[in-house]
């Protein structure tokens, strides 16, 4: 008999860490606390459906991402070191020991909570209905470092869960002082295609608008339309670093599918809530590529371009998951 879903404490490279494993053990989706609440493993059957890169060493020693990182408050760069956001002008400090910086920029990049160690599981257990699941909080206030670089106070709340071959990522994020929230961040998922190779990739990408970028990776305030499925198809030796703050509309009912598929199995970021804009991350012969949901547009602190914000005494959440199937032959 198979097992049933299960929650185990688990280690990776001598971090602490939780894994929520499904029925019969054949998805297993593994995330470390104690380092910014990484996903590190997605595991399918034998396969290893994340890109681990350099792994939970090199993300805690010098924030090279890997897995599923979570970007907040901002996701991707920032164009400056000072924003106006909420009615108030910040500097981040230029030594500040929680931002990160683009290396070849020297911007402000993927937000605050890079490997934070600040995370604390409130609740791993398996649902009624036999889901497995973990929840953990971040107190942003109780750490000045953090409101140094962003003067808003407020609690993040991440639940996971493993259910029907899909993994499921919530954010919610709660106002705790008398200002309003922007609301900017985003998650970085890895995803790849072991055992085949990525020029017979299949990649379905829901786009209807290119933000035209500059040599920073910042937008320019130029767009180029897209065409339906002009980005769609066989992956090849195409590359991908862009932002589309635009996308389709999908079928009603349905959440907004990025997808990638080989001859065995097909994986989907599926932004089911609260993902507006999307960036797409796959250097030239990378085993990996990146479907990034995001709040808000690239650099929105700075241009404020539909930048939202969550009002004190409400909460925001958004959610997207990434499902697991067997592709289907075709016809």
């Amino acid at each position: 008999m198979a097992s049933p879903a299960r929650v185990l404490r688990t280690e990776v490279d001598g971090f602490p860490a939780v894994t929520l494993a499904g029925p019969g053990d054949i998805l297993r989706a593994t995330f470390i606390p104690s380092l910014g609440m990484v996903g590190c493993s997605l595991i399918d059957g034998d396969d290893e459906l994340l890109a681990r890169r350099g792994g939970p060493p090199a993300y805690a020693e010098r924030g090279s991402s890997f897995g599923i990182p979570l970007l907040h408050p901002w996701a991707n760069r920032l164009s400056s070191w000072t924003y106006t956001a909420g009615g108030r002008s910040v500097e981040i400090p230029h030594d500040s020991p929680v931002a990160h910086l683009d290396g070849a920029t020297g911007l402000p990049m993927h937000g605050l909570l890079t490997a934070s160690p600040n995370w604390v599981v409130v609740d791993a257990t398996v649902d009624d209905d036999g889901a497995p699941r973990l929840r953990a909080e971040l107190d942003f206030a109780a750490h000045p470092a953090l409101l140094a670089a962003f003067p808003f106070p407020h609690v993040v709340a991440l639940d996971v869960s493993l259910r029907a071959g899909r993994l499921a990522v919530r954010l919610t994020l709660t106002p705790t002082g008398d200002v309003a929230v922007p609301i900017s961040f985003g998650f970085h998922p890895y995803v790849r295609l072991p055992g085949s190779d990525r020029r017979t990739w299949s990649v379905e990408l829901p786009v209807r608008r290119r933000a035209v970028l500059d040599g920073r990776g910042i937008p320019t305030g130029a767009t180029d339309r897209v065409e339906d499925g002009e980005c769609s198809g066989r992956l090849g030796d195409r590359a991908f670093d862009d932002s589309f703050d635009e996308l389709q509309a999908p079928p009603a009912g349905q959440p907004i599918t990025f997808s990638v598929a080989d001859d065995r199995r097909r994986l989907a970021v599926e932004l089911v809530d609260g993902y507006t804009v999307a960036h797409v991350f796959a250097p030239a012969a990378s085993d990996f590529i990146c479907f990034e949901p995001m709040t808000a547009p690239v650099d929105a602190l700075t241009t404020g371009d539909r930048l939202r914000s969550v009002a004190p005494g409400s909460s925001f959440a958004a959610e997207f998951a990434i499902s697991v199937a067997a592709t289907t032959p075709a016809p």
